[in-house]
């Protein structure tokens, strides 16, 4: 019976795989496998034993690992004997000199390797999407808000770029923990490699070599989980991301301003009761899963202060910590990504939001222009304030204001302030922003 949504709501199969049990005990094996052949390399076992355990491997089932992990209530274990039962004599040489953590902790290395490649690619495949709506609205001119309010104009190809090269900060992060999170290690009970003797480096090095992943310095029992914390902060730094770009599209897609939606299926229903609702509900599920992400911070941070040389504070938690973790940060990039693909825009909406104020919100290139005329900054903010205030209270525009204002017109005429007060001509270096951002990033991408 299902309980988790995660089991039948949310995540990709190809994510759930990874994370699945039968995963996890396909790359216990390959980790016994590979120290098998590195003690058998510094001469510490039969090769001909490695090769009987790697081949013995493949027919090692979860069924049978978890009839004995029933009866001895140890997973670890159960896990070796499975192994050692398909070996048979050479069986004594299963899992020699290494602890439990040795096997689980580089296992989990491999988990996050693969996860890391899957959330890389999506993770790229939202920025890419991000880059092309900003070179495609580069010259979308809307409306900027600050404190929930209209300001002067901006782009939507500059909102774009922003939350591209957010992703794109994202991916080069991904990039640089990488190497400190995907390692293994073979340290032995308390961290001393005792009892692999004097070859306990070149078996820990031999080993993550056949693994193709790195190796610790040093350690005790466990890999130190500042590693792994870090690989958590990542994942909730990026679904923060997507939560912003998120609550924005909702924001936007409110009745009142109407400038952007959601694709909406033909037949798609949303609201039992009321049949015109059209509702975000793919941003808002990405805002909602990204608390879920978020939250898993904390207890990772926790399982770095485990007692001495270790203990098992930190087991439980992290079986639901990092299959949660990546399943629902991989689950929202690829949401987000055809939130963005097939976003609609309103451009009617978005040029009667520009003329909403009255020209309120252009309040601002005016006075810069007066300032320009040696007015001077502070004296023509003034006459910009008391001039909005008026406009406000009567309700007029705030250009027929300024025009019956000598002290504007003494600077400006009519053809000026027309000029002045269109949004179109107050988006500075926006396009260009755009285009230089959008550049660098093919750029980037060519050269990789």
């Amino acid at each position: 019976m299902a309980i988790h949504p995660i089991e039948y709501r949310y995540g990709t199969p190809e994510m759930k795989q990874v994370w699945s049990e039968e995963s996890k005990l396909r790359k216990m094996l390959m980790v016994e496998v590979a120290l098998a052949k590195a003690q058998a390399k510094v001469g510490m076992i039969p090769k001909e034993a490695a090769g009987i355990i790697e081949v013995a491997s493949d027919s090692v089932e979860l069924k049978r690992v978890t009839e004995i992990e029933d009866e001895i209530q140890h997973d670890m274990m159960a896990v070796v004997l499975a192994l050692s039962e398909q070996c048979q004599d050479e069986g004594k040489w299963v899992h020699f000199g290494a602890t439990s953590n040795d096997i689980l902790d580089t296992q989990l290395a491999l988990q996050i390797k693969e996860s890391i490649g899957l959330l890389r690619k999506k993770t790229t495949s939202v920025r890419d999407a991000l880059i092309t709506k900003a070179d495609e609205h580069k010259n979308t001119v809307c409306v900027g808000r600050t404190h929930g309010q209209i300001g002067v104009p901006t782009t939507y190809g500059l909102r774009f770029a922003i939350w591209a090269s957010e992703m794109d900060r994202h991916l080069t992060r991904l990039g640089e923990l990488t190497p400190r999170a995907v390692v293994g290690q073979m340290t032995g009970a308390v961290g001393t490699q005792a009892a692999f003797g004097d070859k306990g480096i070149e078996i820990q090095q031999w080993t993550m070599k056949y693994l193709d992943i790195g190796s610790v310095e040093v350690s005790n029992q466990i890999i130190q989980r500042d590693r792994h914390a870090e690989f958590v902060m990542w994942m909730a730094n990026t679904a923060t991301t997507l939560d912003k770009i998120c609550v924005e599209f909702r924001n936007l897609a409110r009745s009142e301003i109407a400038e952007i939606e959601e694709s909406f299926g033909t037949k798609q229903v949303g609201s039992s009761t009321m049949p015109h609702k059209r509702n975000p509900i793919k941003s808002e599920q990405v805002c909602g899963l990204a608390r879920i992400v978020r939250s898993m911070v904390e207890p990772e941070l926790l399982n770095n202060t485990l007692w001495d040389e270790r203990d098992l504070t930190n087991s439980s938690c992290e079986r639901i910590i990092f299959p949660e973790t990546c399943v629902l940060t991989d689950h929202i990039l690829k949401l987000i990504e055809k939130i963005i693909t097939n976003l609609r825009f309103f451009p009617e909406n978005i040029k009667q939001n520009l003329n909403l104020m009255r020209g309120l919100n252009m309040g601002e290139a005016v006075m810069i222009e007066l300032a320009k005329k040696n007015v001077g900054r502070q004296q023509a903010h003034e006459i910009v304030r008391t001039s909005a205030m008026e406009a406000r209270e009567t309700g007029r525009h705030m250009k027929d204001i300024l025009i019956s204002r000598p002290e504007v017109t003494k600077y400006l005429d009519m053809e000026d302030i027309e000029h002045i007060m269109d949004p179109r001509q107050y988006i500075g270096t926006a396009v260009t922003q755009v285009e230089m951002l959008v550049e660098r990033l093919k750029k980037k991408d060519t050269d990789m």
